[in-house]
């Protein structure tokens, strides 16, 4: 009989370690249920576009804007060409390389303010129109491109005859027209005749100065306008320079108010998390930052996931930036100008905490169609400048600015 009872009770001792192992185990391959985020607003945008291998986001995302911008003032949806921005800013920098010698950055790279410029200068054509794609390529690839440019203007500045052909200007703008095609002096869109200035002006239709650059950095004094250091601004364009607590009352408010914005920043965080998470984000494992309902949360997930990596997998405490914090990001090239995005909307995630939404150049390259979210205090950490239509800014801004 006891021998009986010591199997009946070792048979339910294990039964119920089982159970326990199995709950264990259970536990442990519980997989966080992910970002699930719901839009607050989303203001309209044309198609996501792809700018394969070319380092030319700024153009991509401004033309993106400026399309934005005529939905938003009742004009019809057009895709405008980016990469005539892109042939014509080729152009003008080999100018100024040159007359520089050769002391200026000379790359495919560029700023939101280019495309403003070359719409001015030269007015804007349709995607339709002018696709760049001269070179037997379905997709655009600067590679070859972007190295014949530069080892030509190099050659040139060399200047091994002693002064300047008055030649060498036209060869350079041969080289882009073999390969991205030549200008497009007069075309046909939807039954009528236009120039890239008449369509600029009487299709588009956009006044392009009401649109400035707003930045925020110490190192200049706020309320004043200077010359962002970051090596694609080439031709010197100015941003306006505000404390950052205004920087993010100027992006929300612009939203808000049914304006769109270009966003330039440093994508190489491990928190741009953009292709698996759809997110850009600055986590923190440090409780002293943390609420705290936050840290309950935190202490809650498997050791293993309390760890930089875990924001991909469900939403995490992030870092309370500060405008010293982005200073010195910066003065230590910890912020670098990487890359133009196009933001559209607003939107919050499962926890109620906000985004940005933005629309990205890389196709639809994610589980949200080439959009993604960006946090606050990413975008407080690293913006490195935005363009917006001045009439976005807040009265009391605008007037501490002068615009």
């Amino acid at each position: 009989m006891k021998k009986f009872v010591l199997f009946l009770f070792v048979l339910v001792f294990a039964a119920h370690a089982g159970v326990y192992a199995q709950d264990t185990v259970k536990q442990d391959t519980v997989k966080p249920e992910g970002y699930k985020f719901t839009d607050i607003k989303r203001l309209p945008a044309t198609s996501v576009k792809d700018q394969f291998r070319a380092g030319t986001c700024w153009s991509w995302s401004t033309a993106s804007f400026l399309e934005s911008e005529m939905m938003r003032q009742g004009k019809d949806s057009v895709n405008l060409s980016a990469i005539y921005f892109v042939k014509h800013a080729y152009s003008d920098k080999a100018d100024k390389y040159v007359r520089l010698h050769g002391v200026l950055n000379f790359a495919v790279g560029g700023a939101s303010s280019d495309v403003i410029n070359m719409a001015k200068k030269y007015g804007i054509v349709p995607l339709e129109v002018f696709e760049g794609l001269n070179y037997g390529e379905p997709n655009h690839v600067f590679g070859e491109i972007d190295a014949v440019l530069k080892a030509y203007v190099q050659a040139v500045v060399e200047n091994r005859n002693k002064r300047l052909s008055t030649a060498w200007k036209k060869g350079f703008d041969a080289i882009l027209d073999v390969y991205l095609g030549e200008e497009p002096e007069k075309f046909e869109y939807k039954g009528k005749e236009y120039t890239p200035r008449t369509f600029a002006d009487e299709v588009v239709g956009l006044n392009m100065d009401d649109y400035v650059n707003l930045t925020s950095f110490t190192h200049h004094p706020f309320y004043t306008e200077f010359a962002l250091e970051v090596e694609d601004n080439w031709s010197w364009d100015k941003a306006y320079n505000i404390p950052l607590n205004e920087l993010m009352r100027v992006m929300e408010s612009a939203i808000d108010n049914g304006y769109t914005f270009v966003w330039g920043a440093d994508v190489s965080e491990k928190g741009f998390a953009t292709k698996d998470a759809g997110v850009a984000v600055v986590p923190s494992t440090d409780t002293r930052e943390m609420t705290g309902a936050e840290i309950a949360k935190w202490e809650k997930l498997p050791k293993e996931q309390q760890t930089l990596d875990a924001f991909k997998l469900a939403p995490a405490p992030e870092k309370k930036i500060t405008q010293e914090m982005r200073q010195e990001e910066f003065d230590r090239y910890l912020t670098t100008d990487d890359h133009g995005m196009h933001v559209i909307g607003k939107a919050m995630d499962q926890n109620g905490t906000p985004y940005f939404i933005v629309k990205n150049s890389w196709n639809k390259y994610n589980r949200f169609g080439g959009y993604f979210y960006v946090s606050y205090p990413y975008m407080a950490l690293k913006t490195m400048d935005i363009l917006v239509h001045k009439s976005a800014i807040p009265k009391d801004i605008r007037k501490k600015l002068g615009i």
